[in-house]
């Protein structure tokens, strides 16, 4: 099992340094009063693009005012992956980062930054070179351009290969795929695990069963209240059993905290989040089960509607009791990348039991809601052992994907693939 070559692009030690200046930089706007951002991207990549605040030095003559730009009070690095092969595809260039300095507050209005252009240091990467061994690109101050020649950046930047396997579901998680191994630039991959969804009928619609034909007419008096009740038993049992390919099961997704509404919406809040465990196999029995993980799934509030997903490894002391492990947020409608990594999270505090040692651990890409979506998984090298520790990250990958569904509104009906029971009753009538 060959791993695909992987790069990280690492930029640290930032740190601004402007002249005293009598004039403002625009109406309004003076460095001395004013903070100051930049924002980090690759080159035609916009999904990239990362902005983080800059430490300022206004005397740059003055020793006791410059921020040390590698002490404590510097910015938070940031970490960009990209895989070679995949920005040669895409881009066919030479990949080259850029950072962009403003000044003014990080956001934007009507879709324009906020912040005044301030200058720009761009930085070739040479990617083939750098999924081979580590380098640094860039270290120390670096002027930002004739105009605001003066105005100065300290960064470094850096490579470190970053080898990671790849996997793709060769369609939903509720469909029961085939899981394929990609390998470099082959198209299709080679199948290592097959999965199959099932929703427990004692845990699901039996709890309160489903109308048989000749209560049918009566049950629809109970119109849309019935309709809701059903709804909601319609998203807990659901379980998504992964196995390797002599067909015995490795690893497995389960709810065990239905989701439902909270009271007064038809939204899973996050305070009374829907919850997975996610187990590995003891023995080829599929029924010794130890609980590995747990992620737990709401819909979030604000402007943007996004999926709420909190992961944390169980510990011995039980499923209750967990390491937390990773936080995020995903759009609904766009989808987006649940990912394990403890160095893309600036100001990130890591607990003194962290078990997972050497970086990047796995990263989930998903569609959004009402969209097909086939996940795809990568997973750091360092954190495989045999296959049983892949199985793991693609039950969890497969638990992210279905919690799309699982937390949208409970005005909307589910999909027939993730009801089969009432699939079932409907083809009874």
């Amino acid at each position: 099992m060959d791993p695909c070559p992987f790069v990280r692009l690492i930029v640290e030690s930032l740190a601004l340094k402007l002249p005293t200046m009598a004039k403002p930089v625009g109406p309004g706007v003076h460095p001395s009063a004013t903070p100051c951002f930049c924002t980090v991207q690759l080159q035609d990549r916009p999904s990239s693009n990362c902005s983080v605040p800059l430490p300022l030095a206004v005397d740059p003559t003055s020793s006791t005012n410059l921020i040390d730009a590698s002490s404590s009070s510097s910015s938070s690095p940031v970490v960009i992956s990209v895989e070679p092969a995949a920005w040669q595809r895409s881009s066919g260039k030479r990949a080259r980062l850029e950072v962009s300095v403003y000044v003014g507050r990080t956001g934007s209005t009507c879709g324009f930054s906020s912040g005044r252009l301030l200058g720009r240091v761009r930085v070739a990467v040479d990617l083939e070179k750098a999924a081979m061994r580590a380098a640094v690109l860039q270290s120390g101050w670096v002027s930002m351009g004739s105009q605001t020649s003066a105005a100065r950046l300290h960064l470094v930047v850096r490579t470190e290969p970053d080898p990671r396997f790849v996997f793709q579901f060769g369609g939903e998680p509720e469909c029961s795929p085939v899981v394929y191994q990609i390998q470099g630039n082959c198209a299709s991959g080679q199948p290592v695990f097959s999965c199959r969804f099932t929703a427990d009928r004692r845990r699901t619609t039996r709890s309160r069963s489903l109308p048989t034909k000749r209560s049918f007419k009566r049950c629809l008096s109970f119109g849309r209240e019935r309709d809701h009740e059903i709804r909601w038993e319609q998203r807990k049992g659901w379980t998504v059993t992964i196995h390797d390919l002599s067909g015995s099961p490795v690893a497995a997704a389960s709810i065990v905290t239905p989701f439902v509404p909270s009271p007064g919406s038809d939204r899973v809040s996050r305070s009374n989040p829907g919850a997975w465990l996610i187990l590995h196999a003891i023995g080829p029995s599929t029924t010794n089960w130890k609980p590995w993980g747990r992620l737990e799934a709401w819909r979030e509030r604000g402007p943007a509607d996004a999926l709420g997903l909190r992961f944390e490894l169980v510990t011995d002391a039980g499923p209750n009791s967990g390491l937390p492990i990773a936080e995020s947020s995903l759009n609904v409608r766009k989808g987006g990348e649940f990912c394990i990594d403890p160095g893309v999270v600036a100001g990130a505090v890591m607990p003194g039991s962290w078990p997972f040692v050497g970086g990047f651990v796995m990263a989930a890409a998903v569609e959004g809601q009402g969209k097909a979506s086939k996940p795809t998984v990568q997973v750091g090298l360092q954190h495989v052992s045999c296959m049983a520790d892949v199985a793991l990250f693609i039950a969890l990958s497969a638990a992210i994907d279905l919690s799309m569904d699982a937390c949208q509104s409970f005005s909307q009906k589910l999909r027939s693939e993730l009801c089969p029971d009432l699939q079932e009753y409907n083809n009874s009538l």
